[in-house]
């Protein structure tokens, strides 16, 4: 029997490796920096084929001994067809057959996912979702987004792109957004608009969402304010959600989520407030256990679920 599997976290700065053994545990990890081959579609497969090679080199494993690989990607990604229709963030991947590229390369079983799915998967097995057959894992960080896990099974829509939170409205005449709507929570909570309000009510452009982190910590009261008033969006974007598919568990993640502390009272507040009354009551908001290794614990996850 395989014992191991190959995690990949893709993303626009870093691409994370992770060797898993059959509990979920990382026993080796390797970092890529992204931004030297993005110029490149054909660079970056091949370098990823040599990094899956080195990384399980250094650990003196044999092919035989992988499982398979699973790939986590910031995009639309048909997952079934193991196509990735759309990477915004990095250019030149359009409708690339990615899964059957890579395992032609290292002639090991190989499967894609979205990156927030497979965040949820790890979560879920492995981390702060354990047991629970019915939750939601959104994550807070450039793009807002949402992994469902629905009667213990990812839910990934007929298209295949299920779970974007952060372009839901929570506003009729709310900002424009680049997703092509207005008003959408992640105009309110990503990353980008957080630093540009905080550069106002701090009057420095070049403050750090840490900066206001920092400022928490130390009682300043715009800081604090400035969280409280991030929970406030963020709870009302989960109302819906909530009162929409009645989970168990809602599980908070991404950098943001460094600072649930300063927001988790003003969340579960406005869900135990606005939320119907059964889904209220049912319903639980934590943060996410897992951190930066939620994505490649995830890729374990994939790869069972698709080899029997």
């Amino acid at each position: 029997m395989s014992k191991y599997t190959i995690g990949i976290d893709v993303g626009g700065t870093n691409l994370k490796f992770g060797v898993i053994n059959s509990t979920g545990k990382i026993v080796s990890r390797f970092r890529l920096d992204t931004k030297r081959y993005l110029r490149s579609k054909v660079k970056l497969i091949d370098a990823l084929s040599q990094s899956v090679l080195d990384v399980i080199a250094e650990k003196n494993i044999k092919t035989k001994d992988v499982l398979g690989i699973g790939v986590g990607l910031p995009g639309l990604i048909n997952s079934k067809a193991g196509i990735v229709n759309l990477l915004p963030n990095i250019p030149g991947w359009k409708n690339v057959p990615f899964k059957t590229i890579l395992q032609k390369k290292l002639k090991i079983p190989t499967f894609i996912e979205n990156d927030v799915n497979l965040i949820t998967l790890g979560e879920w097995k492995y981390g702060a979702g354990r047991g629970v057959k019915n939750l939601i894992c959104m994550t807070l960080g450039t793009g807002v987004g949402a992994g469902l896990i629905l009667n213990n099974e990812i839910y990934q829509g007929e298209g295949f792109v299920a779970g974007e939170l952060g372009h839901m409205p929570i506003n009729e005449r709310g900002p424009d957004c680049p997703c092509g709507g207005s008003g959408c929570l992640e105009r309110y909570v990503g990353n980008k608009y957080l630093m540009e309000k905080a550069g106002k009510i701090f009057k420095n452009k070049n403050i750090r969402l840490e900066d206001v982190h920092d400022l928490a910590s130390k009682g300043n009261i715009r800081a604090v304010q400035f969280w409280e008033e991030t929970a406030t969006h963020i709870g009302n974007g989960l109302v819906g959600v909530i009162n929409l598919l009645n989970p168990r568990l809602v599980i908070i993640g991404g950098g943001v989520s460094n600072n649930y502390k300063y927001m988790s009272k003003t969340i579960n507040k406005i869900v135990q407030k606005r939320a119907m009354k059964v889904q209220a009551k049912m319903v639980k908001v934590t943060r996410a256990k897992l951190g930066d290794d939620a994505g490649i614990i995830g890729a374990q996850v994939l790869v069972a679920k698709n080899i029997k």
